[in-house]
């Protein structure tokens, strides 16, 4: 199996992770969410106010769902900005599905800043009974 890698690519979160894009110290950033399963489904909710519907890309490769977002500062016009504490760029968040879901049926919705999931799950993953047939009369065994 071939993988690709960039050696660099980790280097560059770990920095962006620690020192902002200015170079100055920043927090880690984060996409908080919330994972349950509610019938035959299970549903994902990630928090990201403020951010563009079109900004936001989900992939799904080998049962990893990938979600990517960005928020950017967009004050407009001559506006000077005074103080910016919210975190902005690309939020990025990963998990890895088991084969018991149906990933080519994930449904997604965005609203009041939430992006929701839905990921049904596949037919043979679903609890069922087993009949128990057999005859009237139990055999003896002779050893």
């Amino acid at each position: 199996m071939l993988m690709r890698t960039d050696p660099f690519r980790e280097l560059d979160r770990l920095t962006q992770q620690f020192l902002g894009a200015n170079g100055t110290a920043s927090r880690q950033v984060m996409m908080p969410m919330d994972a349950y399963r509610s019938g035959n489904e299970y549903v994902v909710a990630f928090d990201l106010p403020g951010v563009s519907p079109d900004s936001i890309e989900i992939d799904v490769e080998r049962n990893v769902l990938t979600v990517k977002a960005e928020r950017t500062l967009e004050p407009g016009g001559d506006a000077e900005v005074q103080v910016t504490e919210r975190p902005r760029g690309v939020f990025s968040r990963q998990l890895f599905l088991g084969d018991a879901l149906k990933t080519d049926d994930i449904s997604a919705d965005y609203d009041a800043g939430v992006l929701t999931l839905r990921i049904p799950i596949a037919e043979q993953a679903k609890p069922r009974k087993i009949a128990v047939t057999g005859g009237e009369k139990a055999k003896q065994i002779n050893p």
